[in-house]
């Protein structure tokens, strides 16, 4: 990067920088990618006051927002702290990370005690729905239920509560009528768990940024601290 004697310790710290920026962005991207996603929006829509896959799906969202920017602010006062030699800034972005991996630690925690509630509060939503229709197939959840296997490339699922045929021919696309292996639970269950997979793939690396985030921190304040110049060389004179 062209950099001077005296500007060494701000480039080396430029890409841990730019490494726990790009761990914010992507937290972000998820994040909304989850939100606003169409088959996340159509449950979430269908979803009744009583399930709690609409709490979760705004949680998350708030959440992962929350996140990103913790560790980008922690990045760019890591940053700042390092150029300024300031304990201050320092210390602000060691509070950060530990922030960040406090939220993480507990995300993880509540992922590992509500291993399934997500997949069944997604798919107690479509049971809701195509019950609904099954029931009555004037009501407008003919509509939602379209949408969602539309959505999912799914057609209908095994009921023990009477034939679904009927349903199925008025709600599932033209292509995945005659399908038998496309259940929607099946479907949704699947496509959960792959993203799923991805967002705790996501997480531990996140865990493992914080942690290292923290050592650097703390690693810069003592150094700032004790007037540690890390770009001077000491000259030793034996007497």
């Amino acid at each position: 990067f062209g950099c001077t004697q005296q500007e060494l310790l701000p480039c080396k710290s430029l890409p841990e920088t730019l490494l726990f920026q790009l761990l914010g962005l992507s937290i972000a991207t998820l994040s909304t990618v989850t939100h606003y996603g169409l088959r996340f929006t159509l449950i979430s829509n269908v979803s009744l006051d009583s399930n709690a896959y609409k709490v979760i799906h705004h949680t998350a969202f708030y959440f992962g927002i929350c996140l990103s920017m913790t560790l980008i602010l922690a990045a760019l006062l890591s940053s700042a702290a390092t150029v300024r030699e300031s304990q201050c800034l320092t210390a602000m972005g060691f509070f950060c990370f530990a922030l960040a991996f406090c939220g993480l630690i507990l995300a993880a925690c509540w992922r590992y005690t509500h291993s399934t509630e997500v997949e069944d509060s997604m798919m107690d939503v479509y049971d809701f729905v195509f019950e609904e229709v099954r029931r009555n197939t004037s009501s407008f959840r003919v509509h939602e239920l379209t949408a969602i296997h539309e959505a999912f490339l799914c057609c209908g699922k095994h009921s023990p509560f009477g034939d679904t045929t009927d349903v199925q021919n008025e709600t599932c696309p033209p292509d995945q009528v005659h399908d038998e292996g496309q259940d929607c639970l099946r479907e949704i269950q699947d496509f959960l768990k792959k993203h799923m997979d991805f967002v705790f793939s996501l997480l531990g690396i996140a865990i493992g940024l914080t942690v290292y985030g923290m050592f650097l921190t703390s690693f810069l304040w003592f150094s700032i601290h004790f007037s540690s110049n890390l770009y001077r060389k000491g000259k030793y004179i034996l007497r």
